[in-house]
C-alpha cells in the first residue's frame, strides 16, 4: 500500500515548478459561457496538434466542460494579473464588460493574451481529483506578448536570460564579490550613463544636475519649500540653499519670495523642466529597445522593490504638495 503524502507539502514541492497562467473557455450545450483560470496546460503532440489541461472535480463548471464540444486555452500576458484572478474565483459574471468573439465550437475568445487555442475536445481521462481534458488544436495565434508567470504561488514576471555572461561575471562565482557584480555598481553607473544622455540639454540650458532636481520636483509636484525640495531629494545627498533658489530666480526659472516660501516655476522654467523631461524620455526609450515587454516590467518591478526595501520614509516626488 502506497504511503499517503502530505497534502500540504506536496503542493508547495509541486509549486517549485513555474508555470505560465491560463484561462480556458467554453460555451455549454445551453449556450451558457464558463471559463476558469488554470496553470495545469501543458503540450502533447505536434502531429496532431494536441494540448491538455486539467480541472479539478469540485469545480462548479465540470459539468458545462464536460458537456462541451469545444474549449479555448488563452496563454496570459504579463498584465493581465486582474483578468486571471477574475476567473480564478466562483462566480456567474466572469464574462460581464470583456468584449468576446466566438471561435470554434462557440467558444468565448479574450483579447490581449500572448497566444490562444481552440481546441475540439477530444478525450476526458480520470486524473484522480481532477479530469484531464485533451484538446485537438484546430486554431490558434500568438502575439509574442510576455506571459504572466506563476511559481510558489505568486504570480512573476518572465524575462530573458542574457545569452553569454562576462568573462569577469563567469569567473567570478562569488556572491559577495565587490565587483562587476555588485548592485551599487550595476545601479550607480547605469544611472550615470543614463543621465550622460541628458547632459548636452542641460549644458544648453545651462542647468547643472542639482538645477534639474529642482526643477523636475517643481514641474512634477507643484510649487515647493526648499525644506520640502530637499526632503524630496534627499537621496540624492545634496543641499538646496537659499542662494540656489536666488541663483534660480536670478536666471528667470523659478519665482523665490523667500526662505520660508514656495519656489513655483516660471513660464521659462517650466519650459526648461519640459524639455529636459522630454530628453529624459528619449533615452528612456533608447534603454526599452534593448529589452523585450517582459524584461521591462520586471526592470520596474525590481528597481521599485530596492527603492521599497532601502526607502528611509522620503516623500514622494510625483505626488503634488497640495498647494495651488
Amino acid at each position: 500500500m502506497t504511503a499517503k503524502l502530505p497534502s500540504a507539502d506536496f503542493r508547495t514541492a509541486l509549486s517549485a515548478f513555474a508555470t505560465g497562467v491560463t484561462i480556458v473557455t467554453a460555451s455549454d450545450g445551453a449556450g451558457n459561457d464558463v471559463g476558469v483560470t488554470a496553470n495545469s496546460f501543458n503540450s502533447v503532440s505536434l502531429d496532431p496538434p494536441m494540448v491538455l489541461w486539467s480541472l479539478a472535480r469540485k469545480s462548479t463548471s465540470l459539468a458545462a466542460f464536460s458537456a462541451a464540444s469545444h474549449f479555448a486555452v488563452h496563454i496570459l500576458a504579463a498584465d493581465q494579473e486582474i483578468l486571471s484572478n477574475r476567473f480564478a474565483k466562483p462566480g456567474e459574471h466572469k464574462f460581464a464588460g470583456l468584449e468576446l468573439v466566438r471561435g470554434v465550437g462557440g467558444a468565448p475568445l479574450l483579447d490581449g493574451t500572448t497566444a490562444r487555442f481552440e481546441c475540439r475536445t477530444a478525450y476526458q481521462y480520470d486524473g484522480g481529483d481532477h479530469v484531464i481534458f485533451v484538446g485537438e488544436v484546430i486554431e490558434f495565434n500568438a502575439s509574442g506578448r510576455s506571459p504572466l508567470l506563476f511559481h510558489g504561488g505568486r504570480y512573476g514576471l518572465a524575462a530573458r536570460k542574457a545569452a553569454a555572461l562576462s568573462e569577469a561575471s563567469q569567473a567570478d562565482e562569488t556572491s559577495d564579490s565587490f565587483g562587476e557584480d555588485f548592485i551599487g555598481y550595476l545601479l550607480g553607473r547605469a544611472h550615470y550613463q543614463l543621465y550622460a544622455g541628458i547632459r548636452p540639454v542641460m549644458d544648453e540650458l545651462g542647468v547643472d544636475l542639482l538645477d534639474h532636481f529642482v526643477l523636475s520636483t517643481l514641474g512634477a509636484g507643484g510649487p515647493r519649500t526648499l525644506t520640502e525640495i530637499e526632503a524630496v531629494i534627499g537621496y540624492t545627498g545634496s543641499h538646496v540653499t537659499p542662494e540656489r533658489a536666488q541663483a534660480l530666480a536670478a536666471r528667470g526659472l523659478v519665482e523665490f519670495a523667500g526662505e520660508a516660501a514656495p519656489l513655483t516655476l516660471t513660464e521659462a522654467g517650466r519650459c526648461a523642466f519640459l524639455e529636459l523631461t522630454t530628453a529624459a524620455k528619449a533615452i528612456e526609450e533608447n534603454v526599452l529597445e534593448l529589452l523585450d515587454e517582459g524584461e521591462i516590467a520586471v526592470l520596474r518591478h525590481l528597481l521599485k522593490h530596492v527603492i521599497r526595501g532601502t526607502d528611509t520614509g522620503l516623500p514622494d516626488l510625483w505626488r503634488a504638495s497640495g498647494r495651488t
